[in-house]
């Protein structure tokens, strides 16, 4: 499973906006310069975080964008989730879909891939934006 550019620069662009918050919002050309990522897309990823309740717009000459609540209170897989949809690898674990593949009465390995986006959502809902802004993990 891959996630798309949208959760990771959506992620990148609220942790460069954590380290960037003071008194001040933060211009989205700034978080964009900062992070390389296109300011046109990230001003389609920040309409969607702005509608959801992440961030607020200033607007104006010293405008810009400043979290909407405390880093320690957005948890990473919502904002995943917001980006990205449901974090099912398969079509079938996802909330009010039949699987697709016929297969349903005698799927096997189907627990498989429940565990994995149990795994995936528990990891994901545990961190906050102020532990995955914290410190680089070195590879």
């Amino acid at each position: 499973m891959r996630l798309s550019t949208r959760s990771e620069y959506g992620l990148r662009a609220l942790v460069s906006l954590v380290h960037r918050e003071g008194d001040r919002p933060v211009p989205l050309r700034v978080i964009a310069e900062d992070e390389g990522i296109s300011e046109q897309y990230l001003e389609q990823i920040f309409v969607e975080l702005r509608r959801a309740g992440f961030v607020v717009s200033v607007r104006g000459a010293k405008g810009g964008y400043r979290l909407a609540r405390s880093a320690e209170d957005i948890r990473v897989g919502d904002l995943v989730r917001l980006l990205e949809g449901s974090l099912a690898p398969y079509d079938c674990l996802v909330e009010g879909d039949e699987p697709g593949c016929g297969k349903q009465d005698r799927c096997y390995t189907r627990r498989i891939w429940q565990r994995l986006q149990n795994s995936i959502e528990d990891t994901l809902g545990q961190m906050s934006l102020a532990e995955a802004a914290a410190e680089p993990v070195s590879s």
